[in-house]
């Protein structure tokens, strides 16, 4: 064996690639091939490469001040087919069990009346907003856009380690990444056939279309940024261009009598569905933070007067709240009457007593997250943790319990991953995106993988020093299309498509006299931690 894997050891996880020492899976065994005669210098020159064509494009994130390039890993993550197929129906589940639970707490309440959620986890969620009951969007989604954050535990099995509702970012990569393999392994796509990942903007596209205000036939979709400082703003710019929309600020948008514009050299243009990037605190002024310079005021009005869509919905925060992920599987049987295709991690709940004092007697033994965390913030693995910090955390538990959930600690799954210039294995995670167009939920065949590039860290957050990995899912290829065209999305141009042909990439807006506060606020907005490809973290929180 070549010396990429002579000294390759298998971790304390599911190895994704091995099934043993020097046995690849059936998934992984093209690219084994066809990395095991490359010697460490050409692969280091590949991902050389790769760093290069990230910083040149932009696709950059801030690390301790200092921009650099979004870390990706030249060694892929691979899924077959059939394990594909479970991961896709389980995300789609839980989406529409989401999407019917947000529809009946900012409704009827019926829920909670059945008592199959307390009403208090409900009402003291910081992401419940009351000022977005009554709002019911006419195709009914609320959820139009999902990022389901799944860990691969000990035997294999995938599992939910949250739920992301609000905005979820990271789609970008998704597409970047793929762009930027297909380039540095073109031998491995030859050999490989890979389900394709360019499609997602024009399913967004059409979902976001399918979402306009009742007796709207062609809607005018824009994309909403918090602006140029948001460390999400890349993929804002991306999207935009790609689903051929303006990209605009909340100062390009003006609301009167519930209508909504855009202004235009042109004069204004009326605006039917926002792709929003801002979070629920600072959308609306009038209803939420007073100081907010980066929303539109009176835009919750207009949604409520059925004059403008918000995608996604205002108040869906509450369905990212870690202790009502404990009650998904619940919501699932309730709506659905099905049983949840993907388990959760174990949870507790800490607000009752016996539980309670069960985890803090057990604190080295799991991991405490914050319930409204994100990014890695604030989450303690216990048996990493020293005897001060899980002092402090017995404290920070006892006072608030309703604020935590304990997991039990899951052994990440594992994928060999390129460390100074040697095949390492480290622990990596999924968000897998799905769209909602009020027909179907669609899960984008792959998904955004991060790593943990520390040896033994669980935190895979770039901004704890991870990074990602192109995420490949197995197919057979349809007649006329070849293995790369089918892995980078290149098919026959379409003349129907939205997409054709794409708009010019965004001006660089004016800073106008309220530049420091807009600064700052772009910078403090970043979706509570989901509007970043950094987020979440533990893989979760």
């Amino acid at each position: 064996m070549a010396d990429l894997f002579e000294d390759y050891r298998l971790g304390p996880g599911w190895d994704e690639m091995f099934g043993a020492p020097g046995m690849p899976r059936d998934a992984y065994e093209a690219l084994h091939a066809t990395l095991q005669p490359l010697s460490s210098v050409e692969l280091r020159v590949r991902a050389d490469v790769l760093a290069r064509a990230f910083l040149d494009q932009g696709i950059t994130f801030a690390l301790k001040g200092v921009e650099r390039p979004f870390p990706l890993d030249i060694v892929p993550r691979i899924i077959a087919a059939d394990e594909w197929r479970v991961v896709e129906a389980g995300v789609a589940q839980r989406v529409r069990a989401l999407e019917a639970f947000l529809a009946d707490i900012y409704g009827a309440g019926q829920v909670l009346a059945d008592g199959v959620v307390p009403r208090r986890v409900v009402v003291t969620s910081a992401h419940f907003h009351r000022e977005a009951a009554g709002i019911v969007p006419h195709n009914g989604v609320r959820i139009h856009v999902a990022g389901v954050d799944l860990v691969r535990d000990e035997r294999g099995d995938f599992r939910v380690l949250e739920d992301n509702v609000r905005v979820p970012s990271g789609v970008s990569y998704v597409m970047e990444n793929r762009r930027a393999m297909a380039h540095v392994l073109p031998e491995v796509f030859a050999a490989t056939r890979i389900q394709p990942v360019e499609s997602y903007p024009g399913q967004l596209l059409r979902a976001l279309r399918a979402a306009a205000p009742v007796g709207v036939t062609d809607p005018t979709v824009v994309v909403l940024t918090p602006g140029v400082h948001n460390s999400a703003y890349f993929e804002h710019a991306l999207l935009a261009r790609e689903m051929g929309v303006e990209l605009v600020e909340g100062r390009d948008l003006v609301c009167v009598g519930n209508e909504v514009a855009m202004r235009t050299t042109a004069g204004e243009q009326r605006v039917d569905v926002i792709y929003r990037r801002i979070d629920d605190e600072f959308l609306d002024p009038v209803h939420f933070r007073a100081d907010s310079v980066l929303g539109v005021a009176g835009l919750l009005n207009a949604a409520r007067a059925g004059r403008v869509t918000i995608a996604n919905a205002v108040g869906n925060g509450v369905a990212d709240d870690k202790l009502l992920y404990s009650y998904v599987p619940e919501l699932i049987r309730y709506y659905l009457a099905e049983q949840p295709i993907l388990s959760n991690v174990e949870t507790y709940r800490l607000e009752d007593p016996d539980v309670r004092d069960h985890v803090l007697d057990r604190l080295p033994e799991l991991v405490l997250k914050p319930v409204d965390g994100s990014g890695g913030m604030g989450i303690v693995i216990g048996s990493q943790a020293s005897e001060e910090d899980l002092a402090e955390l017995r404290h920070r538990i006892t006072v608030d319990p309703r604020g935590w959930i304990a997991q039990r600690e899951v052994a990440l799954s594992m994928v060999p991953t390129l460390i100074d210039n040697r095949l390492r294995a480290r622990h990596v995670d999924l968000r897998p995106f799905a769209v909602n167009d009020g027909r179907r939920v669609t899960v984008l065949p792959g998904g955004l993988t991060r790593v943990a590039l520390p040896e033994g860290a669980l935190v895979v957050n770039s901004s704890q020093g991870g990074g990602s990995k192109d995420t490949w899912i197995l197919a057979e290829p349809p007649s006329g299309l070849s293995a790369v065209d089918l892995a980078t999305g290149i098919e026959p141009t379409d003349p129907e498509s939205p997409l054709t042909p794409p708009v010019p990439a965004p001006r660089s807006p004016d800073p106008g006299p309220d530049a420091g506060l807009v600064s700052a606020q772009q910078q403090q907005q970043q979706q509570s931690g989901r509007d970043s490809a950094a987020a979440p973290g533990w893989s979760g929180c």
